[in-house]
C-alpha cells in the first residue's frame, strides 16, 4: 500500500494568523471584552490587544468609518495629523454661499451636542457663522448649559441678521443661561478699553470667558467683514488692514498669516478675550467655510488657536497644501544643513 503523507504542521505564521482570526471573531462578532477573550483562549490581555492590532494592520480585520452625516473621514485624519488637532470635522464643499455655511454650521452644532461629558460652560463669539451654528443647534442640545460671550458685540448699526445675539440663542436652545459682554467690539481709544475692562462687571465676564473649557467661534475673513456691517470699521479701514498683511479675525482680533496681531493699535482698542487664551481650552472649536476664509483658517491653525476645526473640503485641502509646501521646504533646509 502506498504510504499516506503526513500533513505538515502549520507554521508559526499560520498559527498566529489562525489565532488572530479567532480573537477578532470573539471581539468584533461576539462582542467579548479583551479580558474575557484573554481568559477564554489562555493569553494575557496585552497579547489579545496585540493580536487585534496586528489583525487590523495585516488586513484580516478591515474597519470602514461610514458616518451618516456627510463627512470626509480620510481628509479629517490627514488634517488631524498635519496640524495636531484634537478633532477635524470636514464636509464636502458646496461653493461659497449660504448652503456651504449652513452645512458647516450644522456639523459644528452636531459636534457640540455630541461632547461627552457635556460642558457646563461654553464660550462663544458672534458673527454670521456663529449665528448659523446657533440656528442649527438642536433643542435641548445641552440642558442647563451656561454660555458666555467672549468678545464685545454691541452693534453700532442695525443689521438684517442678528449676528450679535449668538450667546442668547445658544443658551435658549440648551435651556440654559447666557452671560453677555454688553460693550462695543472696538472703542475709539486704547485708554477707554483699559477703563472698560477694569470695571468689575466686565472683568467678571472676561474671567468667565477665560475659564470656559469649551470655546466655539467663527473665523472671519477680510472680504465682507461683519465689522463693516456692524459699524465698527469702514471698508477703507478693512482695506488698510489687508494692506498691512491682515488675513482675517479671531474673536475680533485681526491677525496676519502666522496668527500674530496685524495692527497693534487697533488691537489695543478691541475688547474681548485675546486669541492666545484659546490655546488653554480643552476644546477650542473654530468654524469657517468658503474661499474667503482659507487664509484665516490656515493662520489660526499655525498659531494653534484651534484644536477642533469644522470646515469644508476646499478649505482643508488649501491648508494641507500649504503644510506640504512648508514641510518640503524644511526637508530641503535640513538636507542643505547636512550637506554643508
Amino acid at each position: 500500500m502506498p504510504s499516506i503523507a503526513t500533513p505538515a504542521p502549520p507554521s508559526r505564521d499560520e498559527q498566529r494568523e489562525h489565532r488572530m482570526v479567532q480573537v477578532a471573531k470573539l471581539y468584533y462578532d461576539l462582542e467579548r471584552t479583551q479580558s474575557e477573550i484573554a481568559e477564554e483562549v489562555g493569553l494575557t490581555r496585552w497579547q489579545v490587544s496585540r493580536l487585534l492590532r496586528d489583525a487590523r494592520e495585516t488586513g484580516i480585520v478591515r474597519i470602514a468609518i461610514v458616518p451618516r452625516a456627510q463627512r470626509l473621514p480620510a481628509l479629517e485624519s490627514r488634517m488631524q495629523k498635519a496640524f495636531g488637532l484634537r478633532e477635524a470635522i470636514i464636509v464636502p464643499s458646496m461653493g461659497d454661499g449660504d448652503v456651504a455655511q449652513d452645512a458647516v454650521a450644522q456639523a459644528a452644532g452636531q459636534y457640540l451636542a455630541s461632547l461627552s461629558p457635556r460642558p457646563g460652560l461654553v464660550g462663544v463669539s458672534w458673527g454670521r457663522t456663529m449665528a448659523s451654528v446657533a440656528h442649527w443647534l438642536a433643542p435641548g442640545w445641552n440642558d442647563g448649559v451656561r454660555v458666555v460671550l467672549m468678545n464685545g458685540a454691541t452693534n453700532l448699526k442695525s443689521a438684517t441678521l442678528k449676528t450679535n445675539t449668538v450667546a442668547e440663542r445658544f443658551a435658549e436652545a440648551g435651556n440654559g443661561t447666557a452671560t453677555l459682554l454688553p460693550v462695543p467690539a472696538i472703542v475709539g481709544r486704547a485708554e477707554t478699553r483699559t477703563v472698560i475692562e477694569a470695571d468689575p462687571v466686565i472683568e467678571s465676564v472676561l474671567t468667565l470667558a477665560a475659564e470656559a473649557p469649551v470655546a466655539c467661534f467663527g473665523l472671519g475673513g477680510m472680504a465682507g467683514s461683519v465689522h463693516v456691517e456692524s459699524g465698527y470699521l469702514s471698508t477703507e479701514e478693512v482695506d488698510g488692514l489687508a494692506a498691512n498683511h491682515a488675513v482675517g479675525d479671531v474673536l475680533g482680533r485681526f491677525i496676519d498669516a502666522n496668527g500674530a496681531i496685524a495692527d497693534p493699535a487697533l488691537d489695543a482698542r478691541t475688547i474681548g478675550l485675546a486669541p492666545e487664551r484659546l490655546r488653554d481650552k480643552t476644546h477650542s472649536i473654530g468654524v469657517a467655510s468658503g474661499k474667503a476664509k482659507h487664509a484665516v483658517v490656515l493662520a489660526a491653525l499655525k498659531a494653534r488657536y484651534v484644536n477642533v476645526l469644522v470646515t469644508d473640503e476646499a478649505t482643508a485641502l488649501y491648508a494641507l497644501s500649504d503644510h506640504a509646501i512648508h514641510e518640503t521646504a524644511l526637508s530641503e533646509d535640513r538636507e542643505k544643513t547636512h550637506a554643508g
